[in-house]
């Protein structure tokens, strides 16, 4: 049966490499829920959420139906977005301090200046607008290099690229958790000489992510340098035309974390190490967790 729920040569059975991942991110945090229980009011239905994953999980593994293939293939996507805003929870009752004032410094030894402020010389509308636009569009860039692997039905690739970016989100997430910060935006406000504004969208953009960000502590590492060069990675898979895109693409977004002040420059080199590191051991990981079934 199950094979005739899966596209022809698929493998369904055990746990795939991407479950493990997500598995032992579960728990990872089941165990800070429980350390951390008195401070956390939400702590038995982050608990009970776990719980209702993790089952939803094994039943389409152990029960093959007509979701089955779409669900084990897709499912990390839904996920890792409810991990990040359980972060959202976790990190500010977990650290009670935050660290921004050390990146901040970091950044201005570096650059003997602050970063953000010293774009203010550049600022332009019509720059600030289209940097707004690349850095919204982050999610689905990601997304679309696995959706074209999928539709072009080339299923071990798709798996592979589904592990890496799930790998590269839940690892900034633990990242968000031992160097919690909210960014320059926040912390060099009253530094600032100029506003940012673009021409339509800017604002309600912005204002958009704040809203579904919450009150995260997603700084470091930059989780949209880090998964966007992933993306990059992956599209090696697809054309070099869709690569030098991508290239282009992830230049601008590396720019705006800076530029639109949600960074600071340390958080954006600690996202390229990031991703260089898991794009170098990300193979061999695969290879392993693949062969322990």
């Amino acid at each position: 049966m199950a094979d005739e729920l899966s596209p022809p040569g698929a493998s369904r059975a055990g746990l795939w490499p991407v479950d493990k991942v997500v598995l032992s991110y579960f728990a990872i945090c089941v165990v800070l829920i429980v350390v951390w229980w008195r401070s956390l009011p939400q702590a038995p239905w982050l608990l009970a959420g776990h719980a209702l994953l993790t089952g939803i999980l094994f039943f389409q593994i152990r029960v093959p139906n007509p979701t089955s293939w779409v669900f084990r293939n897709w499912y990390p996507t839904v996920y890792v977005s409810l991990c990040y805003r359980e972060m959202s929870i976790l990190v500010p009752a977990i650290r009670h301090t935050h660290a921004d004032r050390w990146l901040a410094d970091l950044d201005f030894r570096i650059w003997h200046a602050n970063p953000t402020i010293w774009l203010e010389r550049i600022y332009n509308p019509v720059l600030t607008e289209y940097l707004q636009i690349v850095y919204t569009l982050f999610v689905p860039a990601v997304i679309l290099v696995g959706l074209v692997l999928w539709l072009q039905s080339r299923w071990a690739e798709f798996q592979s690229y589904t592990f890496l970016i799930a790998i590269g989100f839940l690892v900034s997430y633990l990242g968000y958790l031992l160097v919690p910060a909210r960014g320059p935006r926040f912390l060099l406000r009253p530094l600032e000489h100029a506003s940012l504004n673009g021409l339509w969208l800017f604002h309600h953009l912005q204002s958009t992510l704040d809203q579904l960000e919450s009150a995260a502590y997603d700084c470091f590492p930059s989780g949209h340098t880090e998964l966007t060069i992933l993306a990059l990675w992956g599209t090696r898979l697809i054309s070099k035309r869709v690569f030098c895109i991508y290239f282009a693409y992830t230049l601008s977004i590396m720019f705006a974390t800076v530029y639109l002040r949600y960074h600071y420059t340390v958080d954006v080199m600690a996202g390229v190490v990031t991703a260089l590191v898991l794009i170098g051991i990300s193979p061999w990981l695969y290879r392993t967790l693949q062969k322990r079934n």
